[in-house]
């Protein structure tokens, strides 16, 4: 990458921080508009006029050139779990009906369901790899007549492998179920198209790789299923007429066409929408193309130097099966663990999941933080 991005960042000193698939950290342009929009709780006649509204339609336009979508059918969400919530509460569930999911996905895979388990209005169906990274495959040999939904990452958060979506989602229309993505590991670090995709349904946290708050988010949905999910509740932004809100017709109250209807509630916070407002911005400056190829060129530099006699991959070999991270083991789960705080004591930032160094690097990394990385590896 020719430009030095790295003074788009607060400075870590001595550290190498490669966790963005935990925390990606907020660009200085970010940090300074959630400054600016603390200015203007302290002093509110400093706030624009239409902030409210204008804000966050500057955020799902925003989001929606990130994954190739049009900004209708762009939600504002808290997190992906609020995209989940929609989800739940607006299918019309009948008792047999199954929700399908891999073993080992995200929490919010299971907890969104779990209620509407526990109420008899459906069923989890849960189901375990064959091989050692879930595939395609695994999803469209479990689909079955009752499947109702299929909820699944297009990059897992434990292992990075990268999910054939668009063959799941064939099956899942042949079935007549529908499709959910997770995209809270690659949204903003990898070029998507979502219509290509095939999904029905698509949310993501925005404080990972959008380099957002944490309490930001987005849920997608496609267009045929803008008036057959039904609604759980209602913001009052996301009424017909809002901006006017004090003249409303409130005879004919009725919600907005597209995805604004499942706007979060007080959608416009401040700090948090125009911090992620200033990241997007960022990210769309640099280009997601760019992003992905620098670091996709650290992860191949991070896997061609990998001491074999002490790690092992964690993560799909092949580019093309991989999200924008790696994951790596030590030969036996006690050395990984060893790694992990040998790594933190050598102010080399990871996560620890699953038995395995997750290690995602971004645009403010080079090859002097994998230099440092294989150093602690080999020792």
């Amino acid at each position: 990458m020719a430009t030095d991005y790295r003074f788009e960042f607060g400075d870590f000193g001595s550290v190498s921080y490669m966790n963005v698939a935990y925390q990606g950290p907020l660009p200085l342009s970010a940090v300074r508009a959630a400054m600016e929009a603390l200015e203007w709780k302290k002093l509110p006649h400093l706030m624009p006029e239409g902030v409210h509204f204008d804000l966050p339609d500057r955020v799902r336009a925003k989001i929606a050139r990130l994954i190739g979508a049009d900004p209708n059918q762009v939600a504002i969400t808290t997190g992906a779990s609020g995209g989940m919530a929609a989800i739940a509460a607006g299918m019309d569930w009948k008792p047999g009906d199954e929700v399908l999911i891999a073993r080992g996905e995200f929490p919010s895979h299971f907890s969104s369901w779990l209620p509407l388990e526990r109420a008899g209005k459906l069923r989890m169906k849960m189901f375990s790899p064959k091989g050692r990274f879930v595939s395609a495959d695994d999803y469209i040999e479990h689909i079955g007549p009752r499947t109702r939904l299929v909820s699944a990452s297009l990059v897992r958060f434990d292992d990075g492998a990268l999910l054939d979506a668009e063959r799941v989602a064939k099956a899942c229309h042949a079935a007549g179920a529908a499709f959910l993505l997770d995209l809270a590991q690659c949204a903003g670090a990898m070029p998507l198209d979502i219509g290509a995709l095939g999904a029905d349904f698509a949310v993501s946290s925005g404080y990972k790789w959008l380099l957002g708050p944490y309490g930001t988010g987005f849920f997608w949905i496609a267009d045929e299923w803008v008036e057959r999910l039904q609604l759980g509740s209602l913001y009052y932004q996301g009424l017909e007429g809002a901006r006017n809100f004090h003249s409303l017709p409130l005879e004919n109250l009725r919600p907005v066409a597209g995805a604004r209807r499942w706007d979060s509630p007080e959608t416009a916070s401040f700090t948090n929408l125009a911090a992620l407002d200033a990241s997007l911005d960022l990210i769309l400056k640099v280009g997601v193309e760019a992003i992905a190829r620098h670091n996709d060129g650290l992860v191949k530099e991070i896997i061609e130097r990998l001491p074999q006699d002490t790690c092992a991959l964690a993560s799909p070999a092949e580019t093309e099966r991989r999200g924008p991270y790696v994951c790596i083991a030590g030969r036996n789960p006690e050395e990984t663990a060893k790694f992990f705080g040998k790594l933190r004591d050598a102010g080399i930032i990871v996560s620890l999941r699953e038995n395995a160094l997750r290690v995602a690097p971004h645009i403010y990394n080079d090859s002097g933080d994998v230099s440092r990385l294989i150093e602690v590896l080999s020792a």
